[in-house]
């Protein structure tokens, strides 16, 4: 199976390297990749077009506008691909060499959707935690893996630890687009619907998160709340999340809301309220 390898960069020159690296490593040779650069203000042209003549590098695009999400830039990688398969793999992260070694073979299976490995949290030279699994390998259907693991909280972290189905993405809406920070979130619960999951116990993947990265930015100006209330009440009018978990989710975020609030903008809190009135609490 051929693997479309996404790369969507934007301002992570000094992470780069290690990233292109790690993926040119991988053991498992099947590959094409796709650099986007989301008209970065560092040097991250000039570390891309080190890799431009590799064979492995399909197409580097670099954005004459910034587009301002990470999403959208999924989308257009996603539309350059021609695997079988697609990871994206954030410009920030690393892995080990073994990746995709681990994780494509579970789509021998048809009815797979994604496979995913377990995670290191990096920051700085320190690994601060890491994911597990009760399992070293599993597989699992996908709407008890969307019930069991993705309604309270984002069990699937970092899209650098996923390999997944690329007809299968044909199959789910494009709404995933319209959020800022969510989007991973309903990406990987859309795809959850048409297919089963494969989870390996390996941790084979790096991420970092140092105060900068997306979901940070979120937390520390409130906006997690907006997005995450908003999808939650759009899961359960699709029939995904039930009342009861909606409300239980809910209740649970107005309460770290409420401890927090004081450090957002009357803006967001407006939002936060309004949410919370639409789901009647």
């Amino acid at each position: 199976m051929l693997v479309s390898v996404i790369i969507p960069n934007y301002n992570h020159a000094i992470y780069l390297e290690q990233r292109i690296e790690s993926v040119l490593l991988q053991t498992y040779t099947n590959l094409e990749v796709i650099i986007l650069d989301d008209l970065s203000t560092d040097n991250s042209t000039e570390v891309i077009n080190r890799y431009r003549t590799d064979v492995r590098i399909k197409k580097v695009i670099i954005n004459d506008v910034n587009s301002g999400s990470t999403f959208l830039q999924w989308q257009r990688g996603i539309s350059e691909a021609t695997g079988d398969l697609i990871w994206v793999a954030e410009s920030d992260d690393w892995c080990e060499p073994t990746l995709l070694e681990n994780l494509v073979p579970a789509f021998e299976m048809s009815s797979c959707t994604l496979s995913y490995c377990q995670s290191y949290c990096v920051d700085g030279n320190e690994i601060r935690w890491q994911s597990s699994s009760k399992f070293l390998q599993e597989y699992v259907d996908g709407k008890t893996f969307i019930r069991e693991r993705m309604l309270m909280h984002n069990s699937i972290f970092n899209a650098s630890m996923v390999v997944w189905r690329r007809t299968h993405f044909m199959k789910i809406s494009s709404e995933f687009a319209n959020y800022r920070f969510c989007g991973d979130w309903l990406f990987w619960i859309e795809l959850c619907t048409v297919g089963d999951v494969f989870i390996s116990g390996k941790c084979l993947n790096y991420f970092r998160k140092e105060g900068t990265d997306v979901s940070s930015v979120a937390y520390n100006t409130g906006y997690n709340f907006v997005e995450e209330l908003t999808l939650a009440d759009l899961l359960h009018r699709r029939g995904i999340m039930p009342r009861e978990v909606l409300i239980s989710s809910a209740q649970r975020r107005k309460e770290l809301f409420e401890q927090r609030r004081s450090l957002f903008t009357n803006g967001v809190c407006e939002k936060v309220e309004d949410i919370y009135a639409r789901i009647g609490l």
